[in-house]
């Protein structure tokens, strides 16, 4: 379980958190969502200490990590970013077993893994193992990322709005991917996101932040048919007049996905891997 007691943060005397209490618990895919600049991010870096908090505490299955060692702490949890951030002088296979490296996997145990939760991303370790990241679309740079954060068996993964450069249909196949992957494994996911579909599409629970107070925490159900204040039920109206916009959009995404997979099928290459950096990149195969 992560907890958050009392935590205040301030940057050059400028309240960002304001006495935030709040528990997430094991197994739980739990959702920060809220306008950019609330907060979330802050709140998130607290759980790995890339941000320590003024006064309160942050707790880890019920110790303060406030005296836990910093490296052993970050090598324990996951953490994927909204860009990936692969060393771009690093294979996919180095990329993806770096944490289990730095934890003393031998190198057997390293790559099978890899080659597991890479067939489990839908990229075939056997076309992708050799790989760098200059030889990635966006969607599977990120695929490699998620294998990053997954690879060490961690209890708990950090996620900070991983998916928002991403377009529309590979933002829809990773949201799916993640969510079945968190399921699969009973990882205690933490995400951010200031997309408010993608929010109630992930979350087993939200907390909505605002101006560094959470002003509700809830399942989606609750936060949008019983809001908590006046922020958010305006932070959520939309919801209740696009919900025709919605299907529409979900409808045409889904037609394009499946077209898509269906094109995939006949060439036998991946829907993620249509853009131009998968059409430049040559057909560079190998094992680790």
């Amino acid at each position: 379980m992560i907890e958050f007691r009392h935590v205040i943060k301030r940057y050059d005397d400028s309240p960002v958190l304001n006495d935030v209490s709040l528990e997430v618990k094991d197994g739980e895919f739990f959702v920060l969502v809220g306008p950019s600049g609330g907060g979330k991010t802050t709140m998130l870096k607290m759980v790995n200490r890339l941000v320590e908090p003024d006064d309160g505490a942050v707790l880890v299955d019920g110790q303060d990590i406030a005296g836990q060692d910093m490296r052993r702490l970050r090598l324990s949890i996951g953490y994927v970013l909204q860009q990936g951030a692969l060393f771009p002088n690093l294979t996919v296979a180095q990329n993806a077993a770096l944490i289990p490296e730095l934890n003393g996997w031998a190198p057997d145990k390293r790559t099978a893994r890899v080659r597991d939760l890479l067939r489990q991303v839908d990229l075939d370790p056997d076309d992708y193992m050799d790989r760098l990241p200059e030889q990635l679309s966006g969607g599977e740079q990120q695929r490699v990322g998620i294998v990053r954060a997954l690879a060490a068996n961690p209890r708990i993964v950090l996620m900070d709005e991983p998916f928002s450069a991403l377009d529309p249909i590979v933002r829809a196949q990773l949201q799916d991917l993640i969510k079945r992957l968190q399921h699969g494994t009973g990882t205690t996911v933490l995400f951010v996101t200031h997309d408010i579909d993608e929010a109630l599409l992930l979350a087993d629970r939200i907390a909505v932040i605002h101006d560094g107070s959470i002003a509700q925490v809830g399942s989606p159900a609750q936060v949008t048919d019983a809001p908590a204040d006046g922020f958010v039920r305006e932070f959520f109206a939309h919801r209740a007049t696009d919900h025709a916009a919605d299907r529409a959009t979900d409808h045409a995404t889904k037609h394009a996905v499946d077209h898509a997979a269906g094109h995939a099928g006949r060439t036998g290459r991946t829907s993620q891997d249509t853009g131009p950096a998968a059409r430049r990149r040559p057909d560079h195969r190998g094992r680790l």
